[in-house]
Parts: structure tokens; sequence; C-alpha cells
């Protein structure tokens, strides 16, 4: 017990530069047997908290000790009087201001401990302590007092603080402060509070009152704990606890809130910048502890990369169109990453292209602006107010415009065609001059010239037409009467045969033969007509009269006269040959010479006029007059 109350004790006057485990109990003091041993140097202690006096003691036997009695006066006194006591008990003897103030550590005081603890100090309570025994002696009242003192020294700040415990705080997690009172005194309980910031705002908290377990009943530990749920607002804020003593005696102590917390990365600056301007991007993360921030961004130009501690900050010079794009801000706190975007716009804008111009063709005027830039331009004609009937095509290809205008007038009063190509970055104009299609004059002439030959060609055309027309008809004409000749010449000769030559055996078979011979020479106009149609489809016969020579008289003059002139052909047609044999052996009769004669004259004319291209199994039998007669 005795090794516990001095473990007490040095918690109690811990800050203490005068008191220290040596210089606690000093040397005894001994008179005739009686010896108190009390702190050699001075205790000190501050307002508000306690002092425990340290004190032993020992008597001469025959002495049994029953109480013990503090006084509290100057070292000058040999002896103090009652008015001077703090500690009895008899209760009634205290001094007022001391009453339940003074506590006996051991109220066993045959344990020869006389220590006792001293609550809610003031410096009022500085000053010299001394020691009475009381016992009996031989069982007798008897007591003892030594002028042995003890010294205590009040200081009127009190320098402790409060002890507050300070963890980990992570925003959305709840957490519990802990604030403890300064000193183990069993006192009058102190008042706690908290207090946020450097104002006097009071926050709500559980105030309790807690007894060290491992200590005596007589000390005991004040504290007060904070529940809260912390977030972004409370870090780096400043929390007070503040421990209220007896007499308006105050302490506190301050602490600075460190919340764990993260937010959305942001990035700030200009993410459309012209051409060969700089680009200047920040992303800034906040949150504690600060987070690391990385800038990103693959390119064909290369692949940024740039890394600094909560807040990174990109700086492109002179930047061009290879540098638009994405670009990632990356932010890693407590091994949690997240990820931010923004997309960079590089603009230009360049004046109106090469190729740009206008061209006129007859009554369609065609203009045709070229611009490039990004964002694309838009390009306007502010001529066209004057037009109503026209038309316009666009069409981008990446970041170049190129507007196509057509022009319908009869008239054009102007020689240039002004257009027009802006966007958010800047404007362009520029005058189309307007040129003649020379080109298109060239093609209408030479289309004028050809109709012109063409018409030439188709009368031409028409001409030889006609004049091949009128040549075949009066080749057909000419055949036609020809063959009316023959017929009539023929048919005189058969009127003269019939009436002067006597030699005829068979007048009526001969008559009817003629006849027939006249029917046939009649029809053949007919046939030689028909005879080019019957060509044009395909092989045809050819049909011929049969004479029979038989019947006539032979003529030795006409013979004479056949066998003195060059051998004559005359062309038969036959469907086969075998058919000309049978029309040779059938043909019993023969005409006179001069029938003979008109007949093969006849025949050679119906030869000229009939195409001799006449195909298929149909040959032609080629023989002599002279032949026929002598098979006659």
């Amino acid at each position: 017990m005795f090794a516990l109350f001095w473990t007490t004790v040095l918690f109690s006057l811990r800050g203490s530069n005068t008191y220290t485990a040596e210089s606690s109990l000093g040397r005894p003091f001994c008179i005739n047997g009686y010896c108190i041993t009390l702190s050699e140097g001075v205790i000190t202690a501050e307002a508000g908290l306690c002092v425990v006096i340290p004190c032993s003691f020992s008597t001469a036997s025959g002495f049994t000790p029953k109480n013990i009695v503090w006084f509290k006066c100057e070292p000058q006194k040999r002896k103090c009087s009652e008015s001077d006591i703090i500690f009895h008990t008899n209760r009634n003897k205290v001094q007022p201001e001391y009453l339940g103030r003074v506590v006996q550590l051991d109220p066993d005081v045959s344990r020869r401990n006389c220590s006792i603890l001293i609550n809610d100090l003031t410096s009022f309570d500085s000053g010299s302590y001394r020691l009475r025994v009381n016992g009996l002696y031989n069982d007798k009242p008897d007591g003892f007092a030594l002028p042995q003192t003890t010294t205590i020294s009040v200081n009127a700040d009190l320098k402790q603080k409060p002890t507050v415990i300070n963890l980990p705080l992570t925003e959305g997690q709840p957490a519990t402060f802990s604030c403890t009172a300064p000193g183990f005194c069993s006192g009058s309980p102190p008042d706690i509070s908290w207090i946020w910031g450097e104002t006097d705002t009071n926050v709500t908290a559980n105030n309790t009152d807690l007894k060290t377990e491992n200590l005596t009943e007589v000390t005991q530990r004040h504290s007060s704990t904070l529940t809260l749920n912390p977030s972004a607002k409370h870090h780096n804020s400043n929390i007070t606890c503040k421990v209220s003593f007896k007499d308006s005696i105050t302490t506190e102590e301050t602490v600075n809130l460190k919340v764990n917390y993260k937010r959305k990365p942001q990035i700030t600056g200009y993410t459309t910048v012209k051409t060969g301007d700089a680009l200047n991007l920040s992303c800034n993360v906040e949150s504690f502890p600060p987070s690391l921030v990385v800038w990103t961004k693959h390119s064909p130009s290369g692949f940024y990369f740039l890394n600094d501690t909560g807040s990174a900050t990109l700086v492109l010079s002179n930047v061009t169109a290879e540098d638009s794009g994405q670009y990632v801000c990356t932010a890693t706190h407590l091994g949690v990453t997240e990820s931010v975007y923004t997309e960079v716009k590089v603009t230009w804008f360049s004046k109106i292209l090469e190729g740009s111009g206008c061209v006129l063709q007859s009554e369609l005027l065609t203009c045709v602006c070229i611009s490039e830039g990004f964002p694309p331009p838009t390009i306007s004609w502010p001529q066209l107010k004057n037009h109503t009937e026209y038309s316009v095509l666009n069409t981008v290809s990446n970041y170049t415009v190129n507007t196509t205008l057509t022009i319908y007038s009869k008239t054009f009063n102007y020689s240039s065609v002004e257009c027009h190509s802006s966007h958010e970055n800047g404007e362009a104009k520029e005058k189309l001059t307007v040129e003649q299609d020379f080109s298109e004059k060239e093609a209408i002439k030479s289309k004028t010239i050809l109709g012109t030959v063409h018409w030439l060609e188709v009368t031409v055309s028409f001409l030889i037409g006609v004049l091949l027309s009128a040549a075949i008809c009066c080749l057909a004409a000419r055949c036609n009467r020809k063959q009316q000749k023959n017929s009539e010449k023929l048919e005189e000769t058969m009127k003269m045969i019939s009436q002067a030559d006597p030699l005829v055996d068979d007048v009526k078979p001969v008559q009817n033969n003629l006849t027939n011979v006249q029917e046939e020479t009649e029809n053949l106009a007919t046939v030689t007509e028909k005879s080019s149609l019957e060509f044009s489809s395909g092989p045809q016969d050819v049909l011929y009269a049969s004479i029979d020579f038989s019947k006539l008289k032979r003529n030795s003059r006409a013979v004479a006269k056949r066998e003195s002139t060059l051998t004559e052909y005359a062309e038969i047609k036959q469907e086969s040959k075998e058919q000309r044999k049978d029309s040779s052996e059938d043909a019993s009769e023969t005409l006179e010479d001069k029938e003979e004669d008109l007949i093969t004259k006849q025949d050679e004319e119906i030869t000229q006029c009939v195409s001799e291209g006449e195909g298929g199994e149909v040959e032609a039998v080629y023989s002599t007059v002279k032949d026929i007669l002598e098979e006659v």
C-alpha cells in the first residue's frame, strides 16, 4: 500500500521541477525516540490542482498512535494553535477554508503513514505545514509534535494542460475524441468543454468522471469524450478542450484536426486556343494528404507526362493542330485513383485557298469557294440577296470546307462575286473574278458545224437513194417494155407461121402448143417481177415452157445459117438432172428457126433481168442450139 501511495504522489506531482522521487522524503527528524520524516524540499503545485504531502513517523515503545493532526503555521512559531488546524478527525476543529479539501491517504495510522492530499489548491495554500501525532502512552492520552515542517508553493497560474487524444480522422467515418483533465485529485470535479476554432462555440460532448482503478480511492482522473462525424470542413480546423476548476481556475488544450478526404479533380484553364498560342491547364485536387496528380496525353506528336502533388499545371507553348485531343488528369489518393478528361481544341484560320473562282457558262454561273480552319468555317455569299434562283452545295473534309454556288440568270451585270469565310476566331473575304468559259463556245461552234455536216450527209444520202431508186425503176420499166415487145413479136411470128407454113402436120396440136407458148410468154413479165422477191426469200425454181420441135419442119436454109454462126448458149433452169432429161425426151415438136431465135433471145433477156445468185440445189445447165437440133 505504501508503494501504491508513492506511485500516486509521483503522478500527481508530474511537471514539477522541484519535486522528484529522491526529494520526496528527507531524513527523519527524531527527539527522544519520536521521529517524523517529511519532504526536505519545497513542494510546488498549481492552483486548481491538488498536492500530496508525503509523511511517515515512528514512536517510542509504549506509545500507540490514534490519529494525526496537521497544522499550517509559520516556522517561527514554536507551537501551532488550534486555529491553524487544517486536518483533524474532529471536523469541527478544522478551518473552514480547508474543510473537505484535505484527505488522509491512509486512515490506518498504525501503518505509520501520515501523508495527506490537499485538493482545489489556491495561492492561499502556499506555506509551511507541521504534523502532530496523538495516541496513548501506557494507556494514557499523549501525543508528540516536532518542529519539523514541510513547505508548499502554489503557482497561481495553471500551467498543466489537459490531455487530448486525437486519432486519425477520415471523412464520413465517426471518430471519438478524449480530453483528460490534469492531475489525479479527488477534489471538486472540473468542468470540461469543447470549443471549435477560435470562437467560443461549444460542442456537445459526454463529460464522464472516471476513477483510476490502479490508484487509491482518494485519487481520480476526470475526462470528457467527444464523438463526431468528420468531414472536409473539419480538416485543418482547431478544437479546444477547456477544463475549468474551482475559483475560476482554467486550463485548455487546442489540437489541429487532420481529416483524410479527397474531392474530385478539377481542370481549369482555356481548352480552346489558337495556333501558335500557349496551352495552360491546371488540375487541382482538394484532398488530405495531398494527392499525386498526373497529366497524360497520347497524340501523334508524342506522349505528354507531368506529375505533381496536390496540383499540376500543364503548359505547352506554340501549339499546333496536332496538340488537339483528349488530355487526362489522374489523381491518386491513399491508393485510390480517379481520372478526369478534357478536350483541347487548337483553332486556326487561313485565308480563302487557291482553287476558288467563278466560271460563266451561257446562263449558268458556277462559283467555288474553298476555305480551311478549325473549327470548320462558314462560307456565305453576300450577293445572293439579289438572286432568287440559285443552289448552294457544301462539302466538308476534315478541316476544309468547299462550297459550290450555282446561279441561274440570263443577265449578269458584275465581273466578280464576293466570298465570305468566317468562324469564331476570324473572317476572310475575297472577290472571285468571273471568267468566261471559252471551251463552251468552241463546243457550240463545233456542234453547229457537225450539225451542218450531218444535214449535208443526210441530204446527199437522200439524193443518192432517189437516184438509185429512179435507176432501178427505169431498169425495171425497160425490162418490162422489152418483154412486152418480145411478146408482141412472138405473137405475130406465131400468126405468120400458122398461115404460111404448110409443113405443120398437126395444126391443132401446134396451135395449142403456140397458145401455150403465148400464154407462157405473157406470164414471163409476171415471173420476172416475182423472181426478185422469190430470190430474197430463198432458192426458187425457174419455170420454162416446153416446146416440141419435132412438130416443126426443118428449114435447111436456117440450118445452114445456124451451122455457120458461133455457138450460142442458152440457160435452162431445171429442178434436177432427171427432170432435164425427161424434158428433152418429151420434146417432140420444134418451131421454125425464127421462133427458136426469138425464144433464145427472150431467154437471154430474162436471164439478164433475173439475178443469177440463186442458191440451193438448182444447177444451171448450158446447151447449144445445135445440140438441141441434133437431138431432134
